[in-house]
């Protein structure tokens, strides 16, 4: 497509390319910016059209197990929800448009994507169109386990080569640990909870789509820096060849979900249901994968992490008391069980998003 206009015809600032990033591509840089761009605006377009064939098909239907959540959210049933659709759609195309799909790291990240999407999607669907509550959790998890298995395998043979590519790097200590064959069950962990994470973080108007928004810019400047030799050298992470191509797939989705937010801010005019939030948040583990930096997912993702330890946190002191540790999880539905306004969490939580952001990012010259 593009980049094979690109490169064909370009071979010369193809050559300026090298010199000035160190990356082997056309105008790298650029088509993050493109990536982005494009992303943004076919989501903003497709938007209006996607949610009118939505709002005809699939509403969101409020039915949780607390009485008082549903009493809060009831001005939300049949909102449309899978906006997820648009949101994907939107990151392919300019994906396809943009980057070199010869890359594998952008074939397992497409991969990705589409996989979780499609799961998604069939669990929106079940949840939508019967009276059951979606798939069954162990049903969803097994796929969620057996997508991320596959590409866990991919990147750890694709790894294997590679000088620390199969090392755990822990930030700012640079402490390291060998995985060897374990790479492989901790991908598998590490893209199935943040697939979750995101998801659980979907609650509110604007909220996992603008922390997304953070988290995915962080992680589109981290896999650029390591698929550049000078600059990955110079913060002493590991240099992974072809990593930088990424960050254009990182970058389409940073601007869909940026399109998508347009129409999802309080008050929502679609949700993106389960089609959205589990391939955005598994895109992030992946990302996490290929660049070896999955401590600074937890940083970076700290309120999707936040989220779902309120969770886990509230299962586990329930079962073990009786008594609820916070008034309703996740921590978002807290905040609204104390009387405080949805938009104002969700801006508090944005902040919050980006100050950890900028300190998973700026942690990568701490130690050097």
């Amino acid at each position: 497509m593009v980049i094979w206009l690109l490169k064909t015809f370009s071979p010369l600032l193809e050559q300026l390319e090298v010199l000035s990033t160190g990356d082997s591509r056309v105008f790298l840089t650029a088509r993050i910016a493109l990536a982005s761009l494009t992303s943004f605006l076919i989501a903003l377009l497709l938007g209006p059209l996607a949610i009118r064939w939505l709002e005809k098909r699939f509403q969101e239907r409020v039915d949780s197990a607390s009485e008082k959540l549903n009493e809060i959210h009831a001005s939300k049933n049949s909102t449309p929800t899978m906006g997820g659709i648009f949101i994907i759609g939107s990151i392919l195309l300019s994906t396809l448009l943009w980057a070199d799909l010869t890359n594998r790291y952008v074939q397992l990240g497409i991969l990705t994507a589409a996989g979780f999407a499609l799961l998604g999607a069939y669990d929106d669907w079940i949840k939508l169109s019967t009276t059951q509550n979606g798939l069954k959790p162990r049903q969803k998890l097994l796929v969620q386990m057996l997508f991320s298995g596959i590409v866990g395998t991919a990147l750890y043979f694709s790894h294997s080569s590679l000088s620390s590519g199969l090392d755990l790097i822990m930030p700012v200590t640079r402490m390291t640990f060998y995985l060897g064959v374990l790479f492989i069950p901790w991908s598998i962990l590490v893209m199935t909870g943040s697939s979750n994470a995101v998801n659980l973080t979907d609650g509110l108007d604007g909220l996992a789509s603008g922390c997304m928004v953070f988290a995915g810019s962080a992680f589109a400047g981290l896999t650029y820096l390591a698929g550049h030799k000078v600059m990955a050298e110079y913060l002493q992470v590991p240099y992974i060849p072809g990593a930088g191509e990424l960050s254009i797939l990182l970058g389409a989705a940073v601007g869909a979900v940026l399109g998508f937010l347009w129409f999802n801010c309080y008050p929502a005019q679609v949700f993106m249901g389960d089609t959205g939030s589990l391939p955005l948040g598994a895109l992030l583990g992946f990302a996490a994968l290929v660049i070896r930096q999955e401590a600074l997912l937890v940083i970076a993702g700290g309120v999707f992490v936040v989220e779902t330890l309120s969770v886990i946190l509230q299962v586990f002191w329930y079962r073990r008391t009786g008594n609820r540790l916070i008034a309703c999880s996740p921590l978002h539905n807290h905040y609204l069980f104390k009387g405080q306004h949805e938009m104002k969490i969700v801006v508090r939580f944005w902040i919050c998003s980006a100050l950890l952001a900028i300190i998973a990012v700026a942690s990568l010259k701490i130690a050097t």
